[in-house]
């Protein structure tokens, strides 16, 4: 009998346990997970109780101090989208070592690109591992600027995007990247046009309080400690309120400077 009372009171015990789940997503990228395992609340037994990916339970052994998630045994896709469970007890906390092995990296291959005579970017890609945004540069200025962004579709097949750009006179070059975990970025070979516009005329007033383009035109301002005091797309732009000094000019495809009197 009293064999019995024992074993109904660790019957309610187990039942009663309190649990709770870490989840954690991304894109699979031919990489299992490693999890640091630790003691439970009560100092008796390991942290972890299951582990389930995409909502099946696995055959993972996470009894031990340490272990891995074999998505490899999953038949995944590169690229497959990828939920795990760690089903654990209430009052600790299991660790997944690289998590970020499940963040989309740039693995876009370019296909085709081009830029139409009226400024309209397209390119082709496939090989993509995981939805990351395409952000679109022009050089100009002595420099790489950001002029866009496209979404990208993520997945391994044959994608199309297209970008309205703005040229300016003479040759223009444009290119796509992706930027991944930790900065990694990876660039398309550029594409040129060369334009027929013609390069804004410049006139900055008197009494230094207006700079007027002939036409509107991408522009930016810089201090001579480099720092960008104005910037944006326009034919008039008030500089009223900039202090007196050197300020240098970037506008169409030019770099400048002149002086703030005023």
């Amino acid at each position: 009998m009293k064999n019995v009372i024992s074993a109904l009171i660790l019957l309610v015990l187990v039942s009663n346990a309190k649990s709770a789940t870490l989840v954690v997503e991304g894109k699979y990228q031919n990489k299992n997970l490693f999890v640091q395992n630790f003691f439970g609340g009560s100092g008796v037994g390991f942290c972890a109780l299951e582990v389930k990916v995409n909502g099946s339970i696995t055959t993972d052994e996470v009894n031990s101090s340490a272990f891995e998630i074999d998505l490899a045994a999953l038949k995944l896709k590169y690229g497959e989208k990828v939920t795990v469970e760690i089903v654990h007890k209430d009052g600790c906390m299991p660790k997944v070592l690289n998590v970020e092995d499940l963040k989309p990296k740039p693995s876009f291959e370019i296909l085709t690109m081009n830029l139409t005579s009226n400024g309209l970017l397209k390119w082709t890609t496939k090989s993509e591992a995981g939805s990351l945004p395409f952000v679109i540069e022009q050089f100009k200025w002595n420099k790489w600027v950001p002029v866009g962004e496209v979404n990208g579709l993520g997945t391994p097949d044959k994608n199309e995007y297209s970008f309205q750009v703005t040229t300016h006179s003479g040759e223009n070059k444009f290119r796509v990247k992706q930027i991944g975990l930790g900065a990694l970025s990876k660039y398309s070979n550029p594409v040129m046009l060369n334009s027929s516009t013609q390069k804004p005329k410049l006139d900055i007033s008197k009494e230094s309080s207006m700079i007027n383009f002939s036409y509107e035109t991408a522009f930016e301002i810089y201090d001579v400690y480099g720092m960008v005091v104005k910037k944006g797309f326009a034919k008039d732009v008030k500089i009223e309120n900039l202090a007196r000094g050197k300020y240098y000019l970037c506008y169409d495809n030019q770099v400048t400077e002149f002086d703030k009197r005023r």
